[in-house]
């Protein structure tokens, strides 16, 4: 049941994480018979930030509403907490918050009087729903703004509200669609450092859906990846991103003369980037590739084993695994985001 307090300016109470959040099995939606939104999906969710990627119109927001129990798969099943979502969308509903991606929210009404009404809907008597949502409202930074009119707030206020709504119910799970939408840079970054306290401070599990890799890297402790609505891959970030079999080398000058040389030793480098990926072959590529730089008389400006990114996971061309790209570090996209 939905506790009646919060801890005073704290957020929602800690709760003890299950050993499964989310699960499905062969889940598939169908919308008549010229769309498949998800094709046979099985996966189980731990605890934890989890992160939800796929390229526009993957299925991650279908995936959303049917784990909700606002939409009913065409087969297979998924359950959240262990209450089937067809079956038991109700009790799920009690037990989860929901951040839409678009903007939602009502003009006229002030952030107080919003999620307050939320508090009520979840259950909550008249003064827990207000106590609830000033508390709500204090965690995500909008505690002084809180008698504004939402329609006199910037983007990244509104997504603030729309985040104190999903928390004020005091949910186990909270599940966010693009909760970083509009937002510019710096806004990006608060909002991803108020997601990541919410799931440490308070021990909520969070299905975060992003086109945004840069960010599931930043703050999830795994991802579920689905590509046409199929499952690509569901792992930890830490095991996606280990470390690869190959060289990272970078010198300020002199690349090709370096590329050259290391051919000459038996190595096999390649361009990348601003530098090299040279494969590793143990501790003589190393030995190579350091006296190969010292010979040339080259300024070595870094020499590291390269990660894989997440974005690998969408190439169905090996060989394009390590091609160069322009992307800001961090923003890497797979599209725009989209409701599919």
């Amino acid at each position: 049941m939905i506790s009646q307090t919060m801890p005073h300016g704290g957020g929602p109470a800690r709760h003890a994480a299950p050993d499964v959040v989310i699960q499905t099995s062969v889940l598939t939606k169908r919308y008549g018979t010229a769309v498949t939104a998800l094709d046979e999906l099985t996966v189980v969710v731990g605890p934890g930030i989890t992160g939800l990627i796929g390229a526009n119109g993957a299925g991650k927001s279908t995936l959303i509403k049917i784990l909700l129990g606002l939409l009913e798969p065409t087969s297979g099943t998924a359950a959240v907490f262990g209450h089937d979502c067809v079956t038991g969308g109700f009790a799920i509903r009690t037990l989860t918050g929901y951040m839409p991606e678009h903007d939602c929210l009502p003009p006229d009404v002030t952030a107080t009087e919003l999620v307050t009404h939320f508090g009520r809907i979840s259950g909550l008597p008249a003064t827990a729903a207000r106590e609830r949502a000033a508390d709500s409202l204090r965690h995500v930074g909008l505690y002084e703004e809180r008698y504004r009119q939402i329609g006199t707030y910037s983007t990244g206020m509104k997504q603030r509200v729309k985040l104190a709504q999903a928390l004020v119910g005091d949910p186990r799970l909270l599940l966010l669609d693009e909760p970083t939408n509009g937002l510019d840079p710096a806004g990006r970054t608060a909002m991803l450092e108020l997601i990541a306290r919410i799931g440490t401070e308070f021990g909520i599990s969070i299905l975060v859906a992003s086109h945004l890799l840069g960010e599931i890297e930043q703050i999830c402790d795994q991802l579920v990846a689905i590509d046409a609505g199929r499952l690509l891959r569901a792992d930890t970030i830490s095991s996606v991103t280990q470390a690869s079999a190959a060289l990272l080398v970078e010198v300020d000058e002199g690349v090709d003369l370096l590329q050259a040389e290391l051919v000459k030793r038996g190595l096999t480098p390649a361009p990348f980037q601003r530098g090299l990926l040279v494969q590793l072959a143990g501790d003589e590529t190393y030995d190579a590739v350091r006296d190969s730089v010292a010979d040339l008389g080259l300024p070595l400006s870094r020499m590291e084993q390269r990660r894989h990114r997440i974005e690998e996971l969408f190439r169905t061309d090996p060989a394009l695994a390590d091609e160069p790209r322009a992307d800001v570090p961090g923003s890497q996209t797979m599209g725009a985001p989209s409701a599919s």
